[in-house]
């Protein structure tokens, strides 16, 4: 049986000056963890029981869809110079030189890893599909460790990985986690919601977040409180109310003067017209290594005036048009003029093409990535840029003979949502709310056994790339979740699947024999049966003790006092912060029952 009296539980009255949310001080406060160092925490006594315990439920759900491995955390740069991640990791990659001088990193994640395991293992097309997973740490290099285990830089990730013959067989093990997952965060009581995501520097056709709201998350969500339709602002999309277009002046786009007048609000301004009545010019640079090293592209994108470029959108279109794992930065006024000619200000769509590129002669720049907003679609008789300094134009009409043409390639949903604007599936306004991420699930397609070379024959002998799936839950991030959603001023309350102990039995007054004795049976009675059980065996006040059981997330507590005469003890549900008498006799059956119904 567990002694409070013999464990080590540092309980604090007071946080930490430097934690800002909820789940950081109550961590602290707890004596779940302790700082080493930024973005670096020990896991005490309690912290290391619901880690274990979140642990024993992934494992679980996972192993009944594939299979655990354990890999290396230190890797050989070769692995990911295979993949091209290499330089695209850029400095969240922790890096280090072995005694040879050989370039190696600490694990961020085990694509590379696992593909490499796939190339030189998988042979036949029989030999598919597998699912290979494993719970271990990983590393980052965090620029800004905070908000306790929300920002670390080593931390506890279940990784799993899918192989496939073909896009049908990956659309079965990506739904076989993607109910894994629902399974697992139920479990673990928590309120998760699922979003469309962007796959980021994992690349892929298709991903889903796994998020529970909160005020400390890092992420925006948008939802419709209708349909259901959630996503982050990486991907959102909104339906736009009908604006008004200008009334046209002429046929053609014209020039007009607009003398000093460079951003939107000025040059709505001085044409007295609506910052929605003129197109926005946004351009960047999209840096990426191929074969024969770094290169840099141009990137324009045209939007409206009002609306701003959401640049996870607009890298997943590099991506899809062969510029995957691009940087992405705002392009230099100078960068501008070398290129284009151009005096950054006064860019529009009409006559944009210049003869040669670059202009400036430059040979370290390719051709340029040209993008359209589908806020632009249909819009008539816009202001735009005249592309010579101190003239707009008036009359612009998007994709018309008059004014530009647009590929239907260029046609992108590129632009950020807005708070209020109607969801796409039924109108209905979209809210917006703080969210943080607990799971994530990629489609990851041929980006890595392409790359790395991984094959197997087919049943007529051919050889064929498989297709991966790439799955990540942080763990850490499930136990900060838990507290998040549920803590008040005294402290916080776990689901039993996850505390590290289910009940607390506490004795009122250690000095009373009849007390003291009524406790430890009770406590033997629960444990008899399976429940995980803490006796509070402290020479300390009621109050002391009752303080610390509210601080460190049992959810039940049993009160072994004066009632104990009557044959009573008095249970109590941290959760809803009631009470209630149970005869001792039927208190263990009485626990049981509340467990089952978690």
């Amino acid at each position: 049986m567990h002694r409070w009296s013999q464990l080590f539980i540092p309980t604090l009255r007071e946080a930490p000056a430097d934690a800002e949310v909820a789940s950081h001080k109550f961590l602290v406060r707890a004596g779940y963890i302790r700082q080493l160092a930024a973005g670096l925490y020990s896991f005490l006594f309690l912290g290391n029981r619901s880690m274990l315990k979140i642990a024993r439920i992934v494992r679980e759900e996972m192993d009944c869809i594939g299979q655990e491995f354990h890999l290396p955390a230190l890797h050989p740069r070769e692995l990911w110079e295979a993949s091209g991640r290499w330089q695209v990791m850029g400095d969240s990659m922790f890096r280090l030189k072995d005694r040879g001088a050989r370039d190696l990193c600490l694990g961020m994640t085990h694509e590379e890893v696992m593909t490499e395991i796939a190339r030189r293992e998988l042979r036949s097309y029989k030999q598919l599909p597998q699912i290979w997973y494993q719970i271990q740490s990983k590393f980052r290099d965090e620029p800004r460790p905070k908000s306790g285990l929300l920002r670390l830089r080593e931390f506890m990730m279940k990784d799993s990985y899918s192989f496939d013959l073909d896009a049908a067989g990956l659309d079965i093990s990506y739904q076989k986690h993607y109910d894994a997952y629902c399974r697992i965060f139920g479990r673990c009581g928590l309120r998760y919601i699922v979003v469309e995501a962007h796959s980021g520097a994992m690349g892929g056709s298709q991903s889903h977040e796994f998020m529970v709201y909160t005020d400390a998350g890092e992420d925006l969500v948008a939802s419709c409180a209708r349909c259901g339709y959630a996503a982050n602002m990486e991907m959102a999309s909104s339906k736009l109310e009908a604006v008004e277009d200008i009334e046209a002046t002429a046929d053609v786009p014209v020039e007009v003067a607009t003398p000093t007048q460079k951003t939107i609000e000025e040059v709505a301004s001085y044409l007295g017209v609506k910052s929605s009545q003129v197109i926005k010019s946004y351009l960047a640079v999209a840096t990426y290594q191929y074969a024969n090293g770094i290169a840099q592209t141009p990137v324009v994108v045209f939007l409206r005036g009002d609306h701003s470029v959401n640049e996870a959108k607009l890298l997943t279109a590099l991506g899809k048009a062969g510029f995957s794992g691009a940087d992405l930065r705002p392009m230099q006024a100078e960068e501008i003029r070398e290129c284009f000619g151009l005096e950054p200000g006064y860019i529009g769509p009409v006559a944009f093409f210049t003869p040669t590129f670059p202009v400036g002669g430059s040979s370290k720049w390719r051709r340029p990535q040209f993008y359209f907003d589908l806020g632009l679609k249909g819009r008539r008789n816009l202001i735009a840029g005249a592309n010579k300094p101190g003239f707009h134009m008036k009359n612009v009409t998007p994709d018309s003979p008059s004014s530009f043409r647009v590929k239907d390639e260029w046609w992108i949903d590129l632009r950020n949502a807005v708070e209020g604007e109607g969801c796409l599936n039924c109108g209905h306004p979209l809210k917006f709310g703080k969210a943080m991420e607990i799971g994530h699930v990629f489609k990851l397609g041929y980006k890595y056994t392409e790359s790395m070379g991984a094959r197997v024959l087919d049943e007529h002998g051919k050889e064929l790339t498989p297709i991966m799936g790439s799955y990540g839950i942080g763990l850490e991030r499930i136990l900060t979740a838990c507290i998040e959603q549920n803590n008040d001023e005294n402290g916080f309350w776990m689901p039993a699947n996850i505390a590290p102990f289910q009940v607390l039995v506490t004795p009122t007054n250690t000095e009373n024999e009849k007390i003291k004795t009524g406790a430890e049976e009770i406590a033997k009675a629960l444990e008899a049966v399976g429940i995980d059980v803490l006796l509070d065996d402290r020479d300390e006040r009621p109050g002391v003790k009752f303080k610390d059981a509210d601080l460190v997330g049992i959810p039940y507590r049993i009160n072994v006092g004066k009632k104990l005469a009557e044959g009573q003890v008095e249970v109590f549900t941290r959760s809803t912060s009631t009470k209630v008498d149970v005869a001792v006799d039927a208190v263990v059956r009485y626990i049981e029952k509340r467990l089952v119904r978690e």
